[in-house]
């Protein structure tokens, strides 16, 4: 119920209007905020914005603003893809070390192999959709929690990533890409800057918003998406209205390997070079990354665009750090509060939502 109030003056015919908004339609508009997942991400992060911004001038300047944006994106193109699969009820640990992996067989075959850099880049993306479809099926096939399943490739994958790297180059990484066949066009797709207001975004700012773009939309507008939120929400009941649960599964383990070779290929043309253990310790930043966005542990509920969002608080709060010239160890207990207040603020949105919905 909206009342309105109205009063007129003498000659002048001055009038004014006066609007208020009942309890129930605030109730109401806030019922609606409260069932979007990544609202708590939203208030987190423009939280974060504020206090960098206060305490040191070069947060918002544009070579800071390029620094946490950069920072963030690495991160968020496969915590997006982390969050779609956490969703659909599932975890990938094996997503931080599949970067490496990635840029590791490209490079190695551009440049110990002679290869054009394009076909390395095919073969290798080949190499990651085979991976996550293998995670996917072994989850579904032998019904082992994703978990051990994913933790298992990420030991074999480190493994694999050390020993052949080192049997090849007699080293722990691989160098010199930039002589490599196709490297122009590769980098300038993968590792390209672009000047914005005189702050320089790398590509991978651009990958990170057309993947979320992409995601949000697969997410909430088509049949797919709701195949993702059926099998994490009760994998019995999605098989029972006939949504193909293994086959959404094993799409979502192949997306999140797709995002990982996204990012190997940025790091790699960027920096020209790759460690045989770089990636390592990251799965678990994707996931916290998917969790402060909004989603659940157990799944069935969540936001891509939380997890972008995540992703930015993590780059605003680790490079703000760096610019308030603080012990960067305090980032990890930064870390450790927004995971907690996360899981707490996540669980009770949740319950509001599921009150509103009934």
């Amino acid at each position: 119920m909206t009342t309105t109030t109205k009063s007129s003056g003498g000659s002048g015919g001055n009038s004014t209007e006066a609007t208020t908004i009942a309890p129930e339609e605030r109730a109401n508009l806030l019922n609606r905020m409260i069932v979007r997942p990544e609202i708590g991400a939203l208030l987190g992060a423009l939280v974060v914005f504020l206090f960098f911004s206060i305490i040191t001038d070069k947060f918002l300047s544009p070579l800071g603003v390029s620094t946490w944006l950069d920072d963030a994106s690495t991160l968020g193109i496969t915590a997006v893809a982390v969050a779609m699969l956490m969703i659909g009820g599932e975890f990938d640990l094996s997503a931080g070390v599949m970067t490496a992996s990635t840029a590791l067989i490209t490079g190695l075959l551009a440049v110990h192999a002679g290869w054009n850099i394009w076909l390395a880049l095919v073969v290798s993306l080949a190499f990651a959709l085979a991976v996550g479809a293998l995670n996917g099926w072994l989850v579904m096939r032998t019904g082992l929690p994703s978990f051990i399943v994913t933790l298992g490739t990420f030991l074999a994958l480190q493994g694999v990533n050390l020993g052949v790297t080192r049997w090849v180059t007699g080293t722990v990484q691989v160098s010199g890409i930039r002589g490599a066949g196709g490297y122009q066009s590769a980098g300038w797709v993968f590792a390209s800057t672009t000047n914005i207001g005189g702050a320089r975004l790398q590509a991978s700012v651009v990958w990170f918003i057309v993947v979320t773009a992409i995601a949000a939309l697969v997410l909430v507008r088509t049949r797919f998406g709701n195949w993702v939120f059926a099998v994490g929400g009760s994998l019995p009941s999605a098989r029972a209205v006939g949504v193909p649960a293994v086959r959404t599964k094993i799409i979502l383990f192949m997306t999140t390997a797709f995002a990982a070779w996204i990012v190997g290929a940025c790091n790699l043309m960027r920096f020209a070079s790759v460690q045989a253990n770089q990636g390592v310790g990251l799965e678990f930043q994707y996931i916290i990354a998917a969790v402060v966005g909004g989603c659940l542990l157990t799944g069935g509920f969540g936001s891509v665009v939380g997890a972008a969002i995540g992703a930015l608080i993590f780059g605003m709060a680790r490079q703000g750090i760096v610019f308030a010239r603080w012990d960067s160890d305090w980032f990890m207990l930064f870390l450790g509060v927004l995971l907690l207040a996360a899981v707490l603020v996540n669980n009770a949105f949740k319950k509001r939502a599921e009150r509103v919905r009934r």
